[in-house]
């Protein structure tokens, strides 16, 4: 007796559901840790999220590569606007200088190796980067590999905003002239139910062998 096979269909849809796989609803998208000049009113952090999530009692830790010590420490409040970006830019006592600034807080990270940790109200890591070049001995509070490190002036930014990978070095490169409130957007993923609908109808197109007559099965 002939073993019983899975239609090709609901092995691709099975082999795309598993591999389908949606962003954080917030995660850091682009930094700016080391302006050109003073860092006074220069530097930001931009997260990307779904629009309309409240992002209030969230908190951006730095963490230093050399002994782990956290600091600063930021709290957030407000919303993810609209476009999906929300920026959070240095203060130089008066204001920044940052355009597109969603939120003005008075902070400094270091210039590296070191990490930037995105944690939710409840204290769960949302996402984290590390960047620069991390010795043996050195504390990596990142995921995956550390991001490459940034002359002044640049910054670190997703390849897609929207995308996460889980490994700093390959979701984050360089920018010579940074974008506060903008970044690439990868095309969204189709979902589990969308990748069902269309194994159903592979299987409903598929031609179907006719079954043999007594007479001339063996």
């Amino acid at each position: 007796m002939k073993r019983m096979q899975r239609p090709r269909a609901l092995l691709l849809v099975a082999a795309l559901a598993a591999g389908a796989r949606s962003a954080s609803a917030v995660q850091i998208s682009e930094v700016l840790y080391d302006a050109t000049g003073t860092d006074n009113g220069k530097v930001f952090v931009e997260l990307w999220g779904v629009p309309g999530t409240p992002i209030t009692g969230y908190t951006l830790e730095g963490v230093n590569g050399g002994d782990g010590a956290v600091g600063p420490t930021l709290t957030l409040t407000g919303t993810i606007p609209s476009d999906g970006f929300f920026v959070v830019a240095d203060t130089d006592g008066t204001g920044t200088q940052i355009a597109n600034a969603d939120e003005v807080l008075n902070f400094d990270f270091q210039n590296g190796p070191d990490s930037i940790v995105l944690k939710n109200g409840s204290g769960q890591v949302l996402d984290a980067l590390g960047y620069g070049t991390f010795a043996a001995t050195d504390v990596f509070a990142g995921e995956g590999h550390a991001a490459p490190g940034a002359a002044a002036g640049q910054s670190l930014a997703r390849f897609f905003a929207n995308r996460d990978s889980n490994d700093n070095a390959a979701d984050f490169g360089l920018l010579d002239v940074p974008t506060p409130g903008s970044g690439p957007l990868a095309a969204p993923e189709p979902g589990v139910p969308v990748l069902l609908a269309l194994g159903l109808f592979c299987l409903a197109a598929a031609p179907r062998r006719r079954a043999k007559s007594p007479s001339t099965a063996r």
